[in-house]
């Protein structure tokens, strides 16, 4: 299950913010913040129903992160998303 919802944000991520949009700086911020509160909503949903050890926390940080370097995202911006997404685990 840990798996399968890591791949399932990186999907809900990659279809709200393609990794070759060229909006400006401002918009581009504005949207991530948006797609990013919606994100941690559903982690919270998720961890409430699902208990997480730390091996499950690495299944899901790596799916989430391998599906985002599959979509084609810049490495230093794939590890500080999977950062933000471990430390609401």
């Amino acid at each position: 299950a840990a798996k399968e919802f890591g791949a399932d944000l990186a999907r809900f991520y990659v279809e709200r913010i393609p990794a070759d949009s060229g909006a400006n700086e401002k918009k581009f911020a504005a949207k991530t913040k948006e797609v990013l509160d919606k994100m941690a909503l559903r982690v919270a949903q998720f961890k409430e129903s699902n208990t997480l050890n730390t091996y499950k926390k690495a299944q899901l940080g790596n799916a989430f992160k391998w599906a985002l370097r599959d979509a084609g995202y810049d490495t230093a911006y794939i590890d500080r998303l999977t950062s933000w997404l471990v430390t609401r685990l």
